[in-house]
């Protein structure tokens, strides 16, 4: 009977070489699927980004004469809000919010929730004045300040709050929110800030 050849224990260069590729291909998947599992991972652990700087507003002369005139009456202080939309050319419109002359302690006796655990990236008193966003935290509604009740009042859903927007009666889950005020440049200037509505906390959505 014929003698069958002895099979080589020796792998061919070529053999060795598609081995090689199969395993390095093997690794190198599984590094992809190990990142695409890691980003989201570390994307959730990362600290949110403090919020971003906006578009500021100045205020004319007749504009800071009304902001000048409040007290611990609010009064309502117009201005023309600058829009940045994208790659469209900015914008003006105009816009109001509430102010109080007041201090930083009566806002932290007033307002506790806004130096706690909510602390707001921005001071809450400014320049002697503290302005409040005309949209109602409940769902965004235009309240008032209703002087024969010495309180703000919501129309669309009764909801109330004191001079200092802490919230006393109806819906809200929260006092109302505070806009941002500075001095820059001998000017006074407003920064526009869109809040989530109908939460208990000021989670901010949108500045400027």
């Amino acid at each position: 009977m014929p003698q069958h050849e002895a099979s080589s224990t020796t792998d061919s260069p070529v053999e060795i070489g598609r081995r090689t590729f199969i395993a390095n291909a093997v690794v190198a998947l599984g590094g992809v699927m190990s990142l695409g599992i890691a980003v989201p991972v570390f994307s959730s652990l990362a600290p949110a980004a403090a919020a971003p700087e906006g578009e500021w507003s100045a205020l004319t002369a007749d504009q800071w004469s009304a902001l000048a005139r409040a007290t611990a009456t609010p009064s309502k202080v117009s201005f023309a809000l600058r829009d940045q939309d994208g790659y469209f050319a900015p914008t003006d419109h105009a816009e109001f919010v509430w102010a109080i002359k007041t201090t930083d302690a009566e806002m932290r006796a007033e307002r506790p929730e806004l130096y706690g655990n909510e602390k707001l990236p921005y001071p809450i008193v400014n320049l002697g004045f503290t302005l409040f966003s005309p949209s109602c935290p409940h769902l965004g509604g235009r309240y008032a300040w209703i002087g024969d009740q010495s309180r703000f009042i919501c129309p669309l859903h009764g909801s109330q709050y004191t001079s200092c927007g802490k919230h006393i009666a109806g819906p809200a889950l929260r006092g109302l929110d505070p806009l941002p005020l500075r001095d820059y440049n001998g000017r006074a200037e407003i920064t526009w800030i869109e809040y989530k509505a109908n939460s208990p906390t000021h989670l901010i959505l949108k500045v400027g």
